[in-house]
C-alpha cells in the first residue's frame, strides 16, 4: 500500500509501530478499538501511544527532577503538531490525526499535567476537588479527545467524556488499591476517609475495618458517573458512540464484580472472564 491508501496517509512503518505499542500493553483497548474504520482507529492507537509514553515517563522510578525535562519536551511536540512537526511514529501518526479530527491541544496538554500531577509527588488522600482534578486531566481529557476521533464532537459527547472519564479512573482507583499502597498512594479521597474514621496512610487505610464503607461511597460515585455517561450517549451520534459503550459496558461490569468480591478480601482476581469481555464486545459492537 502506498501511503496516499494507507490509514490517514501515514506510512505502514508508523502504523506498525503505534499499533504495536498498544497490542504490547496488553489491554482490552487494542481489541475495543478494531470496531472503528481504520483512520480513526490508528488516530486512537496513536493517542493511546502518547498516553502510554508520557505515563511511563512520570511512573518510572526516581526524583521528579529529571522526568520534568522528558514531560515537557512532550508538551512541545503536543503544540508543534499543528504546525506539522513531528520527530517520531507516535507524532507522525499524530500530525495526520490532528488535521483529520476536530481533536484540541489543550486535552492533550491536561494529559501531560495528569502524569506530572502523580510524578511530582506521591498522591495521598487527596482532597474531592483535587482528585476530581486529577481524574479530569489523566482520564476525562483523553475522553474528551477520543469522542471527536469517533466521530462526535457535539457538547453531548463532551458530557459523555466527563462521565465516563470519571467513571473508568474511579474503577481503576478500587481496583488498583493494593497496587498503589505498594507504590505509597492512595487515590481515596481525604474527606470520606477522615468521615469514616479511616486513617489516611495508604498501609493502614487498606487494613482499616471501615475501609469498605469508603470504597462503597466511591463505587456509588462511579456508578453515578456512569449513568450520566449513559444519558448523554442518548443526545449523541449512536454510532461514533459504539466503543464508548463498549468500555463504559467493560468497566461497569468490571465494578459490579468488584461489588461482589467485597473491598476486604482484595486477593481474588477481579478481572473480567474472557467470555464476559466477548460479550460485551459483541452486544456494543454490533449495535
Amino acid at each position: 500500500m502506498t501511503a496516499a491508501t494507507t490509514p490517514l496517509g501515514a506510512t505502514e512503518a508508523d502504523l506498525e509501530a503505534v499499533t504495536a505499542l498498544v497490542r504490547a500493553a496488553g489491554t482490552s483497548f487494542y481489541h475495543g478499538m478494531r470496531v472503528l474504520p481504520p483512520d480513526r482507529r490508528h488516530a486512537m492507537y496513536a493517542i493511546y501511544g502518547f498516553c502510554r509514553i508520557v505515563d511511563d515517563i512520570a511512573d518510572a522510578p526516581g526524583e521528579f527532577a529529571p522526568k520534568r525535562p522528558a514531560l515537557d519536551r512532550w508538551r512541545e511536540r503536543v503544540t508543534r503538531l499543528w504546525d506539522g512537526a513531528a520527530d517520531g511514529p507516535v507524532t507522525r501518526v499524530l500530525v495526520r490525526a490532528v488535521a483529520a479530527f476536530p481533536v484540541r491541544q489543550p486535552d492533550f496538554l491536561a494529559v501531560i499535567d495528569g502524569m506530572q500531577m502523580d510524578a511530582e509527588e506521591a498522591i495521598v488522600a487527596p482532597d474531592l476537588v483535587t482528585l476530581d482534578l486529577y481524574c479530569d486531566r489523566v482520564a476525562v481529557a483523553v475522553g474528551r479527545l477520543s469522542v471527536r476521533v469517533f466521530g462526535d464532537a457535539s457538547p453531548a459527547a463532551d458530557q459523555v467524556a466527563t462521565g465516563l472519564g470519571r467513571a473508568l479512573q474511579l474503577t481503576n482507583i478500587l481496583r488498583d488499591l493494593d497496587e498503589d499502597a505498594e507504590r505509597e498512594r492512595l487515590y481515596l479521597p481525604r474527606e470520606w476517609l477522615e468521615e469514616a474514621g479511616v486513617p489516611c496512610e495508604p498501609a493502614a487505610a487498606l487494613a482499616h475495618p471501615a475501609l469498605p464503607a469508603v470504597c462503597a461511597r466511591v463505587a456509588a460515585r462511579a456508578h453515578a458517573n456512569f449513568a450520566d455517561a449513559a444519558a448523554a450517549m442518548r443526545h449523541c451520534d449512536r454510532r461514533a458512540m459504539r466503543p464508548a459503550r463498549m468500555m463504559g459496558a467493560t468497566y461497569a461490569a468490571l465494578l459490579s464484580r468488584l461489588e461482589r468480591r467485597g473491598w476486604q478480601d482484595r486477593k481474588q482476581p477481579a478481572s473480567l472472564p474472557r467470555w464476559q469481555k466477548a460479550f460485551i464486545a459483541l452486544r456494543h459492537g454490533l449495535a
